[in-house]
Order: structure tokens, then sequence, then C-alpha cells
């Protein structure tokens, strides 16, 4: 009898700025994930430095931090022998896809973009026409390398609608091509807040270093962080609406310990806020060690990170060439 054919696995992709060292929110709210997802998908990571440029750039700060999130991904465990890893400039097809793509888009769609809104308040100096264009260079970051899943939070969910919007019209005009993508909603790695304002997202350019903690935080850092972590007035250690900031620090045990809401209630129970701050930063700071012994140890290897590079953009090149050939034919452009 004739072996079945091994299912093909589906194919996620994403990408990560290099705007600094990632946060404990980066790391639950994605990149956690990401190391997971290895084992049942198909996995495409990049380091979006193309996507950076839409703010202005120190341009040796740039290449520093670039260099620094390859290596964060790699030693959050992403495995470049499991996984495609790669920096996004390094692969031409983004850019070329790009202005093919920036010419089937609307003006109108992208002017409702939320983020386009949002950042041009943020840096009215400088509202260039790529912070416009943004979306069509994420969408193309997509489609390149037909993805099946994209995993998105709820401020990048528009970006995908408008993915899928740009490749269904694309496929209407010129015929079949790109692969409609869904959207991956993780089971865990929730939305993780700000310790000092916990109603507002985690984000390392918050104002006040104690609302964030960065994965590459020493243990004594962080368990300071922790002990500051903004809770309420009452001491029960329980998951309701109104508690936003035992709420938060529910999130990120439950994550860190695989326990659940009810579990965590029943083993604080009688104990008050202190010893609770003081297990989640201690479940924190355990989880992120070897991250940190790991970027140390990789930050050294600058050989072996390059030859990654290199490898990466070679294999990117390939799948996303497939993809751009069949493009150019669909417009009409002569192939070289």
């Amino acid at each position: 009898m004739e072996e079945a054919k091994q299912e093909r696995k589906k194919r996620i992709l994403s990408g990560i700025q290099p705007t600094g060292v990632f946060t404990l929110g980066n790391y639950i709210g994605a990149i956690r994930n990401w190391k997971q997802m290895q084992e049942d998908y198909d996995c495409a990571y990049f380091i979006a430095d193309l996507h950076a440029l839409t703010v202005r750039q120190d341009p040796a700060e740039l290449r520093k931090r670039t260099r620094e999130a390859f290596a964060l991904l790699l030693a959050c465990g992403i495995d470049p022998e499991k996984s495609l890893v790669f920096i996004q400039s390094h692969v031409r097809a983004h850019a070329e896809l790009n202005w093919i793509l920036c010419c089937n888009a609307l003006f109108g769609d992208l002017g409702r973009m939320t983020q386009f809104k949002d950042k041009s308040a943020k840096h009215a100096d400088n509202i260039n026409a790529g912070l416009f264009t943004y979306p069509v260079l994420m969408a193309g970051d997509i489609l390149l390398y037909q993805a099946d899943y994209v995993p998105v939070g709820a401020d990048q969910k528009q970006h995908l609608e408008y993915t899928r919007d740009i490749a269904e019209r694309f496929n209407r005009i010129y015929g079949e091509v790109f692969k409609i993508p869904d959207a991956y909603i993780p089971k865990a790695g929730a939305r993780v807040m700000s310790l000092a304002d916990p109603t507002k997202k985690m984000s390392k350019s918050d104002e006040n270093p104690n609302g964030f903690i960065s994965i590459l935080d020493e243990p004594n850092v962080i368990m300071n962080k922790f002990k500051r972590a903004v809770t309420d007035s009452e001491t029960e250690v329980v998951y309701r609406e109104g508690k936003d900031g035992v709420n938060n620090l529910m999130t990120i045990y439950s994550v860190m310990t695989g326990q659940s809401f009810d579990e965590i209630e029943q083993e604080f129970r009688g104990h008050g806020y202190g010893d609770f701050k003081k297990a989640v930063g201690g479940a924190v700071a355990d989880e992120l060690q070897p991250i940190r012994d790991e970027f140390k140890r990789l930050a050294g290897e600058k050989a072996y990170l390059d030859g990654l590079f290199a490898r990466g953009a070679e294999t990117a090149e390939r799948i996303s060439q497939r993809t751009l050939t069949k493009v150019k034919k669909k417009v009409g452009l002569i192939l070289p």
C-alpha cells in the first residue's frame, strides 16, 4: 500500500522591529509563543528593519539594535534549524513587491489606518510617505511567503485585514497569486500591562522605568520592579473586574507557571500582595535567566551570527522570489 504523503505544515510569519531590547510584554505576547509554534508550523520570523525607517534612526544604533534583536530571537528559543530567521532588508523582494502593491493600494484605505493617525500625532515633524504606506510593506511581507497565519495583537488586526483586502483585490484583477492569510490567536500569551499603570500596555517607551521589564534585566532589578508594581487597596489575590494591577500580575504568573487563575487564587489565599509580588518576580527572573545567559554568549559570536544572516537571507530570497516572479508576470513586466 502506498504511504500517505506527509501533510505540509501550515506556514506562520511574523516580524518584530529592532527598536531596542524586548520587554516582558513582547516576550509573553509574542516571542514565547513563536518558540512553541516551531513544533507545529512552518515558521518564518524576521527583523523588520525597513519598517523601523518610518521614524528617523541613528544609523549605527539601528545596525546595533538589528543584530541584538536577531540574537535575542535565538536566545529566546527560535531555532534556525527549525524556523526561517532573517533580516527584512537582506531580501530584495520586500522592497520590490512593496512598489507593485503600492500601485494597487487605494489612498482612501491607507488614510483610514488608525496607526498612521497615531504615529503622525507622535512624530508631527516627520509625517513621511513611508509612514503612510507602511501597511502596504507589511502586506508584502506576509504575501511574499504565502503565509497561512499571522500572529496578531489587538493593534495589528487592522493591518492584517488590509493585507487580506489588497491580496483579494490583486487576485481579482490579475488572477490568483496570493494566499489569503488568517489571524493566529494564541491560546496563552495575553496582553501584558504596565506595572506602573495597569490600564496601559507594557511598553519600553514608558516614561516610568518601573512600568516595564526588559528581558535582559538582572534578577534584582526584576524583583524590585515587581515589588513596586501597582495593585489596589485590598489584600486579596483574586482575578476580577476593577483589580487591574492584580489581574495583570496574575496573568504574568499564570503564563510563567502554567497555573490557572483559580489555582493561583488558591495558592495565595491568606497571603498579602507582598508575598504574591515576590513570587511573580521570582518566576519571571527564573524564566528570563537562561535567555540573558544565551544572549551574552551569542553577542560575542559575530561570525556565527553573520553566517546565520546570510543563510536566512538566501532561503528567504529563494522563497520570496517564487511569489515575486508570479506577480511580475501577472502585471506585465518582462522578466530578465
